[in-house]
Parts: C-alpha cells; sequence; structure tokens
C-alpha cells in the first residue's frame, strides 16, 4: 500500500508524527486532499482542521486544529508547521468554548469602540476557537 509521513511543527516542536494514505487540509486557495505521489507543493494554510487516514485501518482517522501555517508537499513527506495545532484527543471543549465567548465579546466590545484592528484579532480568536471546538468534538 502506498503511504506518506505526515509531520506538524511548532514552535513548541513536533506535534504529530505517521504514516498515512490520505490527507484533507484547507489552504487560502481551497480545500485539497492529498495521496501518496502528491506533486511536490508549498501552500499557506487556513485555520482549519487537518484530517489524517492513517496506514493501519482504513477507519482511523486522526484530526488535528491547525491554526494557519504553511504545508509542503514533498516526495511523500508531508510538512506542516504551524504556530499552533492540536489533535483532538488533546483539545479541552469546555476550554475552547470559554475562549469562543471571549473573543465574541471582544469583537462586540472592539465594535462599539470602532477600533478596527482589535475588531480583526477578535475575529481571528474567534475563529480558532471554533476550529477546535469542532476538531475536538470529532473525538
Amino acid at each position: 500500500m502506498a503511504e506518506m509521513t505526515v509531520q506538524v511543527v511548532t514552535p513548541d516542536g513536533l506535534k504529530y508524527d505517521h504514516r498515512a494514505t490520505f490527507i484533507h487540509a484547507v489552504t487560502r486557495e481551497g480545500e485539497i486532499g492529498i495521496l501518496p505521489g502528491h506533486i511536490n507543493l508549498i501552500a499557506p494554510l487556513k485555520v482549519s482542521e487537518l484530517k489524517v487516514r492513517r496506514v493501519d485501518d482504513d477507519n482511523h482517522v486522526d484530526w488535528i486544529a491547525v491554526n494557519g501555517g504553511i504545508i509542503e508537499i514533498k516526495d511523500n513527506v508531508v510538512t506542516i508547521v504551524a504556530d499552533s495545532a492540536e489533535r483532538e484527543r488533546d483539545i479541552d471543549v469546555s476550554r475552547a468554548e470559554r475562549a469562543k465567548l471571549r473573543a465574541e465579546r471582544a469583537i462586540e466590545v472592539a465594535k462599539q469602540e470602532h477600533r478596527p484592528d482589535e475588531v480583526q484579532r477578535a475575529q481571528v480568536a474567534l475563529r480558532r476557537a471554533l476550529n477546535r471546538i469542532n476538531v475536538g468534538n470529532k473525538y
């Protein structure tokens, strides 16, 4: 069976390192499905979930919340470099829910105070919280 290596790296170090038969990611240009033998590619990622189908079983899927970054595909090695990333089993959904509420409140306050930079920062925090909630609920 054809396979590839998937590694997710953050400033805290290697967060994920497994063999896979399929990967689904979301780049700024759109969704991408990656199979072994994919052409070499470098692309920026959106705040989104990463789906990794492991080699041991077609039903074994790992979900990873990736907060942006870069994906590089080269010679059946897929490397994701991100500011942060968490596997579904490591996400504290209640903490992510609290972060979502904080971000929503921050958006409202920043809008009332006419602070567009703060609105933008809070919207990014909200996207990250929603991504973590979505991935965390898959476990």
